[in-house]
């Protein structure tokens, strides 16, 4: 890994260039939110956004996404990768995209996701602002985040550039970079280590211990039916969060009859529908027919079934659920708080 400087007067051309070079996503005001989105010029790059709506994982794996294409029998990917640099991307987020890019290789790759994923080119950014609902501090601390190719931190007069891959080290070529100091790299790892204290919402476990006290929970039904007695099954938090990855897949065909597309759409384990399966005759049956046997599976995925496989829980802290949550009972800080209180 090497270090280096750019002065802020300079930062924008150096955006500029890339974005003359190749496709660049990155943070944009959207209202009073902010969303990954294509940028047209530096001007719209808001490094200093707090969290996005929904989470960079759309730029590998989006919402709605074409798989194949038939015709009169003849069947075709729909692969098709665009070079790409993501740029601004916060560490918990860095997180989830390894804890998708862990899960779409395991086993059979799944290189609708991966061939995009591999054609990008990940520029991590500094915290400049905190979302009302965040606790990434207090969360899987275990686990650090690998998947990014370079380091942004935003310091007095400039920006520190840390890369940590070739990809990282090829984007230098387009600014006006140095070398930085001792004091700029001082100077970015305060910045970046203040910004670890400022967080308002706090889980005060360990990981290991919130795992073995969600699974040991599974079987108080009144416990869960209370936590989820105002869970409308909307599945907004399963839609804006990192590390959901559950997808449909449906056929649409053309009016021809003989042709159409196969596509995949990002799917949500809180909505009923979901845990529905057809049965012999004719007949359906849902496994998780209740609300809050689907709210107590979300819990059971995020905090406890997948952290052996991923090394920590998959859930990187980043609050939208809370956030996003018409009832606002999602808040993870609040269930697992209770789930520990009550089973100690």
């Amino acid at each position: 890994m090497s270090a280096f400087f750019i002065e802020g007067r300079d930062f924008e051309l150096f955006v500029d260039a890339v974005i003359g070079a190749r496709r660049v996503v990155g943070p944009v005001a959207k209202r009073t939110k902010f969303v990954y989105a294509e940028l047209e010029s530096a001007e719209e790059l808001r490094l200093d956004f707090d969290v996005t709506i929904l989470p960079p994982k759309k730029v590998f794996f989006p919402p709605s996404q074409d798989l194949v294409r038939f015709s009169d029998g003849v069947v075709g990917g729909c692969i098709d990768p665009v070079e790409t640099v993501l740029l601004g991307v916060h560490f918990y987020d860095v997180k989830g995209i390894d804890m998708t890019d862990f899960l779409f290789r395991e086993r059979n790759e799944d290189w609708n996701y991966l061939a995009q994923r591999e054609a990008t080119t990940i520029v991590a950014s500094s915290i400049q602002s905190i979302s009302p609902r965040a606790f990434w501090s207090s969360v899987g601390a275990e686990v650090e985040p690998q998947g990014h190719d370079a380091f942004l931190t935003k310091v007095n007069g400039g920006y520190l550039f840390e890369t940590r891959t070739p990809k990282g080290e090829a984007l230098l070529g387009y600014g006006s970079f140095r070398e930085a100091t001792d004091a700029e790299v001082g100077a970015a790892a305060l910045a970046n280590a203040a910004a670890m204290k400022q967080c308002p919402e706090r889980l005060d476990y360990p990981s290991e211990a919130i795992a073995e006290k969600v699974r040991d929970s599974f079987g108080d039904v009144a416990m869960w039916d209370e936590l989820a007695k105002d869970c409308f099954s909307c599945g907004s938090c399963n839609t804006v969060c990192p590390t959901c990855y559950c997808f449909d897949v449906r056929d649409a065909w053309n009016l021809d009859q003989a042709s159409g597309t196969r596509t995949r759409y990002w799917d949500a384990c809180l909505t009923r529908e979901f845990a529905t399966v057809t049965m012999a005759g004719g007949g359906t049956e849902n496994f998780r027919e209740h609300h809050s046997a689907r709210f107590r599976h979300r819990f059971m995925r995020k905090a406890a079934y997948l952290n052996e496989k991923l090394g920590g829980p998959a859930c990187t802290g980043c609050g939208r659920c809370s956030q996003a949550c018409t009832a606002d009972i999602a808040d993870p800080v609040r269930v697992i708080t209770h789930i520990m209180e009550v089973s100690s």
